[in-house]
């Protein structure tokens, strides 16, 4: 395969590219970069992991650097459309070393957190602007941005776009952009929506396929274990349980949230993704997971998009998706870059039916096995001695406490003393005193059946594990 300096990137991004460790180019990235790089219109499709993010990056800087232009106040020069928050994020982090060594300007913008901050970095001047529609709509309306300085627009996932009914926004911003700009598409299908899109904005655009969609990743198994419903989570904490990062999709965020905190109650540090969370709170989850903190994320199908955390050896349907696309989206986080990877679905006796219509739809013929919690092959898909976080309540701590409050007095076991009511008094006062100090203890009592996505820490994350209890480690 070509390298990328002989694709033709220039040679101050090659360098930067091997900093990073990035030396040899996947095949979307070789079949596309000829194309982009030589300034036409390119309509990118590959599944999920295929390496698309460097496909359209690279172009985008490569051809910003050589056109020499000066980036202006509130006008970008390149504009990346994407459905998520989290997949602007992570975007602009493997684009921001790059374009650092170019001498250019990333931002992100999009909801859920200030505009303000926003707002500053547009009128200070940016070169690329990695954006979802619904933030930069509001930034179009209030004139603190203008697309009219477009050089190249990029619309990621394309068709999670259409499935979230981001397709008008995604048409009144690109149709801002000069009509004479370059344009590339990329996306894991060609959905009626997204046509109307590739027949409005590119012009004769260059088609490259790498893959289907709806065919399995070779390097990825597919497994579903039937399960009956009180078995379910003993199964779920098992895989979880094993080394290595679990990533485990709910259909709903109130089950999300629910399971998480199960995980957590058992013992295995375990974060949570979904739409209820604040965008500080989501950024954080992400981080401990993407750090090792958090070895499991249980996530809604926002993440199935919205997140690119490389080594994630299994991922797991704890509850079925409706659609096969779905699937395959969640499927997708695991067998990144030519790794391989694992796919467990649980599936109970009321939903033999829908799975088997689910599969069949995804073209995937998995290996079902009906099993509970200790089945041998549970170790097979998630090897590895399990551990878990041993939690107790001895000696807890507060989260956090006013700097001004004296710290409580502690017996030498490192429990909290009691003050004794003094011994004058009448019996009913002694009473009171007993019911406050009672009150007063189950105040101060941790939660620990809280995720550590609702616990206070400085670090965040799975780092408020065991905030509040003594950890310890046991293994079996």
């Amino acid at each position: 395969m070509a390298t990328f300096a002989e694709l033709g990137l220039p040679a101050a991004l090659v360098t930067a590219l091997a900093k990073t460790g990035i030396t040899e180019p996947f095949p979307i990235q070789a079949a596309t970069l000829p194309d982009s790089l030589a300034g036409r219109d390119v309509l990118g499709r590959g599944r999920t992991g295929s390496g698309k993010t460097y496909a359209f990056v690279l172009p985008v800087l490569a051809r910003l650097a050589a056109s020499g232009t000066q980036r202006k106040p509130g006008r970008p020069r390149a504009l990346i459309l994407v459905p998520t928050r989290e997949l602007a994020s992570q975007i602009d982090a493997a684009m921001a070393p790059l374009a650092r060594a170019l001498g250019l300007r990333t931002l992100t913008v999009f909801g859920g957190v200030g505009a303000n901050p926003q707002i500053t970095a547009l009128r200070r001047g940016v070169d690329v602007l990695v954006a979802c529609p619904g933030r930069l709509e509001d930034h179009v309306r209030s004139g603190h941005a203008k697309l009219d300085a477009i050089e190249v627009s990029v619309l990621d996932e394309a068709d999670h776009m259409a499935d979230l009914g981001f397709l008008p926004g995604v048409r009144r911003l690109l149709s801002l952009t000069p009509a004479d700009g370059q344009r590339l598409l990329f996306s894991a299908t060609l959905d009626a929506g997204v046509n109307v899109i590739v027949k409005r904005f590119l012009t004769r655009p260059v088609t490259h396929s790498v893959d289907s969609a709806q065919s399995p990743i070779d390097a990825m198994t597919h497994h579903v274990l039937h399960v009956h419903h009180d078995h379910r989570l003993p199964v779920l904490v098992d895989l979880a349980a094993a080394p290595g990062r679990t990533l485990m999709f709910t259909r709903t965020k109130h089950g999300a949230k629910r399971l998480a905190r199960q995980l957590v109650s058992s013992g295995v540090p375990a974060v949570e993704l979904h739409g209820n969370l604040s965008q500080n709170a989501r950024t954080r989850n992400l981080d401990a997971f993407s750090d090792g903190s958090a070895t499991t994320m249980v996530a809604t199908d926002i993440a199935a998009r919205g997140i690119h955390v490389d080594d994630i050896r299994l991922v797991v349907h704890a509850d079925p998706p409706v659609e096969h696309k779905a699937y395959l989206h969640r499927s997708g986080r695991t067998a990144r870059a030519g790794a391989d990877g694992t796919v467990v679905t649980l599936m109970t006796d009321a939903q033999v039916a829908d799975v088997r219509t689910l599969t069949r739809k995804a073209g995937i013929k998995p290996t079902t096995t009906r099993l509970q919690a200790g089945h041998p092959l549970l170790a097979e898909l998630a090897p590895g001695e399990r551990t878990f976080v041993v939690r107790t309540t001895k000696a807890p701590v507060r989260a956090q406490a006013p700097l001004s409050s004296p710290a409580p007095a502690r017996g030498g076991n490192g429990s909290r003393r009691r003050r004794k009511p003094a011994s004058g008094g009448s019996a009913a006062a002694r009473s009171s005193a007993k019911r406050s100090s009672a009150k007063r203890s189950a105040s101060n009592r941790p939660a620990s059946n809280w995720p550590a996505s609702t616990r206070s820490s400085s670090k965040g994350g799975a780092a408020a594990f065991s905030s509040g209890s003594r950890p310890g480690r046991r293994t079996r």
